[in-house]
Parts: C-alpha cells; sequence; structure tokens
C-alpha cells in the first residue's frame, strides 16, 4: 500500500435526514492526478467534504498515508498537508489578494516570509495573483477567484490537493493556466484529487478515475481507458469525451 496516500473503504455520509454516500469505496494513488467523475447529484462533493471532515462519515473508513483520519476534525485533516478548494472557492472577498494568501501560509506572519521562491513560481503559474496583489479579492473576476482559490492552497508544501470543479466557469485561456499548474504540481510530487465537468479536461488531466453514481463509485481504473471506450463513457456518464 506505499504506493497509495488515500483511501476510503465502505464510507457512508448523511446530512440530516438524508442518506447521501452508501458505502463510497476510492482509491487516490501516490504522485498522480485522480478525476472524481459522475452526474449531478451523484455524490461527489459529498466525498469531498466528508475526507475534510466537513460532514463526518457515519460508516466506514478514511485512511490517508496508512492512518485512520475517519473520525478527525478538519483542522488536524488539513494539518497533515491536505489542501480542499470548494466549489465556491471560499475566498475572502473583503480582503486583499496579498491577505487571502497569508493566511493560508500559515507559516508566515507577514508577506515577506512568504517562501519567496515558491510565491514567484505561483505568480509564473497565475500572473493575475501577482497584478492584483493588493486589490481586494472580491473584486476579481471569477477565473481570478479561482486562480487565487488554487494558490492559497499551494502556497504551502501540501501530500495531497482536493478540488472540486476547478475549470467551472473559466476561459480556455484560463483553464489552460490551470492544466498547467496541475502538471506542474504533479511533476513535483503532489498527489491531486479533482472533481471535474469538463470532460475534456478530465482527458487531459487525469492518471485515474472514478466514476459516481448515487453515492457509490460504480467504476474505477485509468483514465486513458475510459476515455478510449466510447460505450464505456455513455453507459456511465450519459456522454461522450
Amino acid at each position: 500500500m506505499n504506493d497509495v496516500l488515500l483511501t476510503l473503504e465502505g464510507v457512508h455520509t448523511h446530512i440530516g435526514a438524508y442518506h447521501i454516500l452508501h458505502g463510497v469505496d476510492l482509491v487516490v494513488p501516490r504522485g498522480q492526478l485522480t478525476m472524481l467523475l459522475g452526474r449531478n447529484g451523484a455524490g461527489k462533493t459529498t466525498t469531498l467534504r466528508t475526507i475534510m471532515g466537513l460532514w463526518p462519515a457515519s460508516r466506514g473508513r478514511i485512511r490517508f498515508q496508512g492512518d485512520d483520519i475517519t473520525a478527525q476534525a478538519t483542522p488536524q485533516i488539513a494539518g497533515r498537508g491536505i489542501a480542499y478548494v470548494p466549489e465556491n472557492m471560499g475566498i475572502f472577498a473583503d480582503l486583499t489578494v496579498k491577505e487571502n494568501m497569508l493566511l493560508a501560509a500559515r507559516q508566515a506572519k507577514n508577506a515577506g516570509q512568504i517562501d519567496q521562491a515558491r510565491l514567484q513560481w505561483i505568480f509564473s503559474l497565475f500572473p493575475a495573483v501577482e497584478k492584483f496583489w493588493n486589490h481586494p479579492a472580491g473584486k476579481l473576476s471569477g477565473g481570478q477567484k479561482q486562480m487565487l482559490a488554487v494558490s492559497r492552497a499551494i502556497v504551502e508544501p501540501r501530500e495531497l490537493l482536493i478540488v472540486d470543479e476547478p475549470s467551472k466557469g473559466l476561459a480556455p485561456a484560463i483553464i489552460n493556466n490551470m492544466i498547467d499548474a496541475f502538471r506542474q504540481l504533479k511533476a513535483q510530487g503532489v498527489t491531486i484529487l479533482l472533481v471535474e465537468q469538463n470532460l475534456s479536461f478530465a482527458k487531459r488531466l487525469g492518471d485515474t478515475v472514478a466514476v459516481m453514481d448515487n453515492g457509490v463509485v460504480v467504476h474505477a481504473g485509468a483514465m486513458q481507458a475510459l476515455a478510449d471506450d466510447e460505450a464505456l463513457q455513455q453507459s456511465l456518464l450519459g456522454l461522450s469525451l
């Protein structure tokens, strides 16, 4: 299991009276980019939030680096080196871009203490973060907010990056920037778990894929194998890559 970073074993999640996850089994290999696909309402976002402890699992086990994190609180899980970018991006609109970044850089008390080499690398990936450094984050466009959200998540080294629909609503040029950023992160050894609806994006980036339906994983395997099998795509997703 040395090549596996994260596993979910029979995970169930209830939100109030609603039973959302019905026994999710998921394996996220170390150093790879795993795509989590599925129709709307399949349980993808709930799976991410359950991993992060934002919604507790009612049954099953979540293991990270071999340790059981099922019952841990969100700050403990984040402290293990897991970063989460939610679909709504979680930007602090009234703070500047710099202040948003500083909040995420837990080892820094001011912007000068942020790892400057890492910051320059982030600026090279997302020039808008540098351009609007002193601007209120709430004034950014949707694409710029998404860049800031990912930048915050990677301002410190992470073992696992979890991102919910990073390409949603983005222009093609910004999507290409995002793909380049994820490729560079993966080259540095970061393991990535992405929920995505843009199947072209998924095909270009994914190493492995898991497809969800009705709160369970109904297919898992190589992303390329799914991309090459149109009948399987139609069966699982109702559309073609």
